[in-house]
């Protein structure tokens, strides 16, 4: 592990702080009139969610922590465990589904994902961040709707509700975005 200076802390930096791992969210550098400079952190529990707001002078000193990623294939869901299998040593582990959280309908059969693992621990699980989905009912197109930005409802065949513009009909298949659950383009 390497040990940086607590002004180099930046966004997205893993870090090994109070016998835990915690990822660096935001970062703001702060010189008050009285006093050295500090960095005010907020900083995220990998392991269990909780937050943090954490100073760091620059003379601290913490250990930023280089999680291995592996590509991995998702198989089928086990109860409420989700199997996954290495592509190279084709060895499978098994995550909670709730790893996911809301964007566990996304997850299809067969699908790559990227695991963030510390040392042997999985630690993150990351969908591509564009999914095929197919169109099970939407609102049928009304004539003359061609006003700029006007989205209809439509739920998708894995239950998720996103908005659509008007000249895509049920059946279709859409590109959906994973992170913001919104439509990319047709597919």
């Amino acid at each position: 592990m390497v040990k940086i200076n607590g002004n180099e802390i930046k966004p997205g930096n893993v870090l090994e702080h109070n016998d835990g791992l915690w990822v660096a969210v935001k970062t703001s550098h702060v010189k008050p009139g009285k006093g050295g400079a500090f960095a005010q952190v907020e900083l995220k529990n990998l392991r269990n969610g909780s937050k943090l707001n954490e100073r760091f002078r620059s003379a601290d000193k913490v250990e930023k922590v280089r999680l291995e990623q592996k590509d991995q294939q998702f198989l089928y869901q086990s109860d409420d465990m989700l199997v996954f299998m290495d592509s190279e040593t084709f060895e499978q582990i098994e995550l909670p589904a709730d790893i996911l959280g809301d964007r566990r309908p996304f997850l299809q059969d067969g699908m790559t994902v990227t695991i963030e693992y510390y040392e042997t621990e999985a630690l993150s699980l990351t969908l591509p961040e564009k999914v095929t989905c197919t169109i099970e009912e939407t609102e049928p197109v009304v004539k003359g709707q061609t006003a700029a930005n006007s989205y209809k409802p439509a739920v998708l065949d894995n239950g998720v509700r996103v908005m659509v513009p008007p000249f895509v009909g049920t059946g279709e298949a859409i590109v959906v975005n994973t992170e913001t659950f919104e439509y990319v383009e047709r597919a």
